[in-house]
């Protein structure tokens, strides 16, 4: 007696593991995943281009059971896709932030999502400290300067960290990462974060963070309580002459707001590495300024952090095709 056939996606379900990757940076490609995974040869890897809608490529979700998200907001995966995805058993998000799912829907389901924490936080923190010697010492005036056949220190009088306060709003690994780092310098380090991981810091409240910040930087996620946090209000109680470096999330910071702040006269400067919208509008009222460092979200790019999430994704995938629980895991669900 033969038995019934199987409907089609439960059949390729029971085929074994299906790789779909969104993603598609950092030579992460079907050959690649397969050379770090070769206890695996029966598995089948499908990639969905950049250019391509999640939405049109429903026959390949249907069987997937590991899915790499996109880094584009613009291919989120969301509840729809989410529910194309019966056999899903990880989302992973190639980095440290999980924009690229909606991870409450995903818990709604019962799909656990993870992230990549840390593999970068060192190379954010060096750009965090470069970006805050290159305001409070004026390297790019300074270079104009000598470039246009001048000499001396006339407008190039710069401020010691280590006479300054630094607020360090977030304290996950980037920020941790940039307090030690800061330690050197000898500045005054405040901290605002909700939970308290580092023994020995300075924890305060957002308000008395921002207040007594000479120099502000943000590590925060972004969400319906950051969104826009830092806004004219807030801005307004910093000390006069104060910076706010960003390496964190864009949306975290009223964008018209900080630039009226710098035309004011309020602020010094800003760096900013994200921002609001990705690329940065050719008309942002941040273009153009002296007193503006920009940088296209490259904070966190070296070859050290380019080494370190591969490793850390062939692992985290090695672990989790070996029947292995997934590990940072940010929505709070068990795995199945």
């Amino acid at each position: 007696m033969t038995s019934a056939a199987l409907p089609e996606g439960e059949e390729q379900a029971r085929m074994g593991e299906h790789i779909v990757s969104l993603y598609h940076l950092n030579d992460i490609t079907e050959a690649e995943l397969r050379k770090h995974l070769p206890d695996h040869p029966g598995l089948r890897i499908t990639e969905i281009g950049p250019d391509a809608d999640p939405a049109g490529h429903r026959a390949e979700l249907a069987t997937a059971t590991i899915v790499l998200a996109p880094l584009e907001k613009e291919r989120r995966i969301d509840a729809a896709l989410l529910d194309a995805m019966p056999n899903c058993r990880l989302i992973q998000s190639v980095a440290v932030g999980f924009d690229g799912v909606d991870h409450v829907a995903a818990a709604e389901r019962g799909i656990p999502v993870a992230n990549l924490p840390g593999f970068n936080a060192d190379a954010v923190a060096d750009w965090t400290v470069g970006a805050m010697l290159h305001l409070l010492r004026h390297y790019a005036a300074g270079h104009r300067k000598v470039e246009q056949g001048g000499w001396g220190p006339e407008g190039l009088r710069g401020r010691d960290l280590s006479a300054l306060t630094v607020a360090i709003l977030g304290f996950g690994n980037i920020g941790r990462a940039v307090a030690r780092r800061l330690d050197g310098f000898g500045a005054e380090i405040v901290v605002h974060d909700p939970f308290p991981s580092e023994p020995g810091r300075q924890y305060v409240a957002l308000e008395e963070a921002v207040a007594r910040a000479d120099v502000l930087s943000l590590h925060m996620p972004l969400n319906d309580a950051t969104r826009g946090l830092l806004g004219d209000e807030l801005l307004a109680t910093m000390p006069s002459g104060a910076y706010v470096v960003n390496a964190g999330r864009g949306g975290v910071i009223d964008e018209p707001a900080l630039a009226r702040a710098l035309d004011s006269g309020h602020l010094a400067g800003a760096a900013l590495d994200v921002f609001a919208e990705e690329p940065l509008p050719a008309d942002s009222p941040l273009r153009g300024r002296d007193d503006v460092l920009l940088t296209p979200h490259t904070a966190g790019v070296t070859w050290e952090a380019y080494h370190n999430l591969r490793n850390r994704l062939f692992d985290k995938l090695a672990a989790v095709l070996a029947g292995k629980s997934p590990v940072d895991v940010v929505n709070g669900v068990r795995p199945r």
